[in-house]
């Protein structure tokens, strides 16, 4: 063979056989309540997983949603909003969000820019750990809210609190700059294999998200002190079924509250669950028989026994009190 019939090989050319570098990594949403985390991640996965209403303290345990795109694997985990603790359910939300911060590779503190009450003061011990987070991103959030000079307060604070920290302003109601946000977040994870499938958006299973429906429609559906006692179990879930059928239990902490969700005649609880009903079949994408069920189980959001039947984490100093 002539020389000349070799063909030239570019050492530097891209071997089609070699393995695409991958990102992954956990984001964790961290803030005061009501500063839009659940909405930000609801807009992160284009798929609503956090439930949202306009009262406080919403979230109550740590949501995980999954996004996968373009070689990059976020795994956002919304988290109970970083309140002074009143009683033992305050304290298991304040140590989910706690751990979150420490284990994950990249933290959003998201900063309610439009609120009234000014930038946030959190405890020593929560902006120590900020402090220490291994990336830290500030995300000044509701820009289409803002009236003059609130963002520059925002970045005011993040300049003194935080001065290596990076800021980000944008809406997660509208979404806007928040493929800007993605991209930076993206370029702060670690190279590694993705953690999940690329098809999946949670690793919770359908009955949590099924229980915060029900939760987020009494949020919607009752005031005063009645939403935050509620406590929703699914008891049963059989997927096979035509309807699905699911049997759940809303827990409240006195009977008075259980006679204002089951309502004059049943009428509350009817229209607690066709408004649930609707919820859920449009996210499990199937027609549902949804039967509720409430009981009285009093004091349960400051007994360590009951929120661990509940599935909350109760902090070890806090367990057999």
């Amino acid at each position: 063979m002539d020389h000349d019939d070799i063909p030239d090989i570019d050492p530097a050319a891209p071997d089609d056989d070699a393995p695409v570098e991958t990102r992954a990594g956990t984001v964790a949403l961290v803030g005061y309540p009501n500063a839009g985390k659940s909405s930000l991640m609801n807009q992160m996965v284009e798929q609503k997983l956090s439930i949202v209403t306009p009262l406080a303290q919403t979230t109550r345990e740590r949501v995980l949603g999954i996004d996968t795109r373009d070689g990059v694997q976020m795994v956002f985990v919304d988290t109970p909003g970083l309140v002074e603790p009143r009683y033992l359910l305050h304290k298991s939300m304040l140590h989910q969000a706690m751990e979150v911060i420490h284990d994950s590779d990249v933290v959003l503190l998201l900063v309610d820019a439009a609120a009234s009450s000014g930038v946030p003061e959190f405890s020593d011990d929560v902006l120590e750990l900020l402090a220490r987070a291994t990336s830290l991103i500030i995300v000044s959030n509701k820009t289409d809210l803002v009236r003059p000079g609130q963002l520059a307060a925002v970045r005011a604070w993040a300049g003194e609190r935080f001065p290596e920290a990076a800021v980000f302003e944008v809406s997660a109601l509208t979404g806007d700059a928040v493929e800007a946000l993605r991209a930076e977040i993206a370029s702060r994870l670690p190279v590694s294999p993705f953690l999940y499938p690329e098809d999946d958006v949670s690793s919770q299973p359908v009955r949590f998200f099924v229980a915060e429906l029900v939760r987020e429609t009494a949020f919607e559906m009752f005031d005063k002190e009645v939403p935050y006692s509620v406590a929703v179990k699914v008891d049963e879930f059989r997927e096979a079924a035509t309807p699905v059928y699911i049997r759940a239990t809303i827990y409240v902490e006195r009977p008075t509250q259980k006679a204002i969700v089951i309502g004059s005649g049943g009428a509350a609880i009817r229209n607690l669950g066709q408004a649930s009903r609707e919820k859920i079949e449009e996210f499990v994408g199937a027609p549902v028989y949804l039967d509720l069920w409430v009981k009285v189980l009093p004091r349960w959001r400051r007994d360590p026994v009951a929120l661990q039947r509940f599935g909350f984490q109760v902090p070890k100093a806090e367990q057999g009190k």
